[in-house]
């Protein structure tokens, strides 16, 4: 008999509420919405995991899709209860999120490591440790640490958002390539593509020409 798919998770970190649907900081939301999109995947709101849970298949891997409830700084306690019922080590979760460290547009895969200072991550690591893998997804930086918080909480403007929903779908490919060919691969497929720059507006012509 051929051998059970190995069960993974997707997480996307964001806040509920239709007011905060568009802010960069429910971009990991927006990654969670667009797989379902794509997979025909349902999710429905499950209080025992504390937000809306689904479960797709990609590639050889069936997963789980989950979109906390919590609000992003709580965010571990719905990922944790998600691992202990289904017995999921830490290394079969991926947890999707804003990074303001990255140009909006620019998705990196990471395995490990700090939270740097990310308030979802920061709620995760608490509950998982470190060792589990992210989906750094690029929202840019507004250049004054004072001014980040409205600046998460906002809207992008319309090429911003283009270029992260764009590198969203580039991401999703990446994905299906990891539970398919491995982490590194999806590595390299994915680090190897930089964001197309917004086409640039015609210029006026100066009076006389």
């Amino acid at each position: 008999m051929p051998s059970a798919p190995v069960l993974h998770a997707i997480i996307g970190l964001g806040n509920p509420g239709d007011e905060y649907a568009r802010t960069r900081h429910n971009a990991g939301f927006w990654l969670v919405d667009r797989l379902v999109e794509r997979t025909g995947a349902v999710l429905r709101r499950e209080a025992k995991f504390q937000g809306e849970l689904g479960r797709t298949r990609l590639g050889p891997s069936d997963v789980l899709l989950l979109k906390p409830h919590t609000f992003m700084n709580r965010s571990g306690s719905a990922v944790q209860t998600l691992a202990q019922f289904y017995k999921l080590p830490p290394e079969r979760i991926l947890v999707a999120h804003d990074e303001l460290d990255l140009p909006a547009g620019t998705l990196r895969l990471k395995f490990g490591g700090g939270h740097g200072g990310h308030n979802g991550l920061r709620d995760v690591h608490r509950a998982l440790g470190e060792h589990y893998r992210r989906l750094r997804i690029g929202i840019g930086h507004p250049g004054d640490k004072n001014l980040v918080l409205n600046y998460v909480l906002g809207r992008p403007d319309r090429d911003d958002e283009r270029a992260i929903r764009d590198g969203i779908d580039r991401a999703l490919d990446a994905l299906e390539t990891w539970l398919t060919q491995g982490w590194e691969r999806a590595i390299t497929q994915l680090h190897s593509v930089k964001p197309a720059k917004p086409a640039a507006a015609p210029r006026r012509p100066e009076p006389g020409l």
